[in-house]
């Protein structure tokens, strides 16, 4: 069988369960994938050959026992390189912690393992997984297989650059500002944030995280279609003890009416004439495939959201985290922390007035998912960033970050977003961001499906040098 890469996840599994081809010529086929084009992109940062091609092995013996197996039984999968994989180093970027070496798996690998995947290697992330740019100073920088010329994203660029050249059948990643959907995004891939609460966390290597990540940071699947998406879901949001936000929730609700929400420019997005027009193009093949869509001009707040977010993420804890940015001396890092100095919590009394506000954010949004199924909406104002970009200068520096609004906002209140990828402007991908209520992540996926099946279907390419 040619290009074995190129199959989808949930194709691939049907076809090793049914004998037609065995995990160990998938796992030697992700192999040499990465062998060809991890060169050029740099998006995996470690894997062990010879561990791989055992896990496999030990999948085909077990289908030879006629044993019941996991629905990912067979597919190579890649995971950050900012959880717990046994045996590696969970660097998370940094120099620092080049000898923080697992000695269990996070209860996203353990997931995955149990559902049968073949866990292929690392993937790459900006130092602390702070950036919308993945470079750092133990790894290097990770290009966008699509275009080296523009970021792949992050924190998840790894993740998403790896997929998109296909290296794995599905991805790993992690969202606290749009991490998984920026990467999805630039990449030209799709990436689902699920609710908090949905898939456990917990690395057993490092410290307790503080409250503001605790409370909006999540795993989640990036696939090349929304099938893998959600199969990827589902083998991933299984129960884990370890995470005492876990949430033991359906992972399909009750049926909802088709009816979307479209909007051009959230809360005064400065949003560019190709995005507009992407996500106007996802509202029309909404409306094809039978949903009622209707523009909306006013939604609940997004802007203060992503204000509030970003103290929450980047102010608990700033102190610890610029003494650790400046010892590892990274760029991004130290522009990420400097750059928003304005927004630490000095005391309780304000870290309260922050936590207090959210539920009130939190629960003007669920009201509004009560009249519509789902939210479409830009990912980004601007297609994705020249490489960089960032550092360039403070105006580029404010520029990235007031264009990620739409992104930073949702986590605050804890919902589920997901990116789809609709086409490109040249080489450059594009795509939207579809929003649901709380652990409606089928709806997301619903929507998605539908805005999937009326433009060109996301396939892996070799990277463009």
């Amino acid at each position: 069988m040619q290009d074995i890469w190129r199959i989808p996840a949930a194709e691939l599994a049907a076809l090793i369960r049914a004998r037609k081809l065995s995990a160990r010529e998938a796992a030697q086929a992700a192999l040499a994938r990465l062998d060809a084009v991890n060169p050029a992109i740099n998006a995996v940062i470690d894997h062990k050959p010879d561990e791989v091609l055992a896990q496999a092995d030990a999948i085909d013996a077990a289908f030879a026992r006629n044993d019941d197996l996991g629905p990912l039984a067979g597919v190579p999968v890649t995971v950050k390189v900012n959880i717990d994989l046994q045996g590696f180093a969970t660097t998370n970027g940094l120099a620092l912690q080049r000898d923080l070496i697992a000695r269990s798996n996070s209860p996203v690998v353990d997931n995955l393992r149990r559902a049968g995947a073949v866990i292929l290697g690392q993937t790459n992330t900006p130092a602390f997984s702070f950036r919308w740019f993945t470079n750092n100073q133990i790894h290097g920088e990770t290009k966008n297989p699509r275009d080296p010329s523009i970021t792949p994203g992050g924190s998840s660029g790894g993740a998403a650059a790896s997929l998109a050249a296909g290296i794995g059948h599905l991805a790993h990643g992690t969202d606290i500002a749009g991490s998984i959907r920026y990467p999805a995004y630039a990449c030209g891939v799709h990436g689902l944030r699920p609710t908090l609460g949905r898939i456990a966390a917990f690395n057993a290597s490092s410290p307790e995280r503080p409250i503001g990540p605790q409370i909006t940071a999540v795993s989640g699947p990036l696939g090349r279609t929304i099938g893998d998406v959600r199969l990827g879901l589902a083998a991933m949001a299984q129960a884990d003890p370890r995470d005492p936000w876990w949430v033991p929730a359906p992972l399909q609700g009750p049926p909802a009416p088709k009816r979307a929400a479209l909007c051009l420019a959230p809360d005064g997005l400065q949003t560019a004439a190709e995005v507009r027009d992407a996500v106007a193009d996802a509202g029309r093949r909404l409306a094809r495939a039978g949903w009622q869509v209707e523009e909306l001009q006013i939604l609940p707040p997004l802007r203060e959201a992503a204000e509030l977010q970003t103290r929450l993420w980047l102010g608990d804890g700033y102190e610890a985290m610029l003494d650790a940015a400046e010892r590892e001396g990274d760029p991004g890092a130290l522009a990420c922390l400097r750059g928003n100095r304005d927004k630490v919590i000095n005391d309780m009394a304000a870290f309260s007035k922050i936590l207090t506000r959210r539920a009130t954010l939190t629960r003007e949004w669920q009201l509004f998912f009560e009249s519509y199924a789902v939210l479409v909406m830009p990912v980004s104002g601007e297609l994705p960033f020249p490489q960089a970009l960032d550092l360039r200068d403070d105006a580029s520096f404010k520029r990235v970050w007031q264009a990620q609004m739409p992104q930073v906002a949702i986590p605050f209140m804890g919902l589920p977003a997901l990116t789809v990828s609709t086409g490109l402007v040249g080489r450059v991908p594009v795509g939207v961001q579809i929003v649901a209520g709380r652990y409606r992540e089928d709806l997301c996926l619903l929507a998605g499906e539908a805005v999937e099946a009326g433009g060109a279907p996301s396939s892996p390419i070799d990277p463009v040098i």
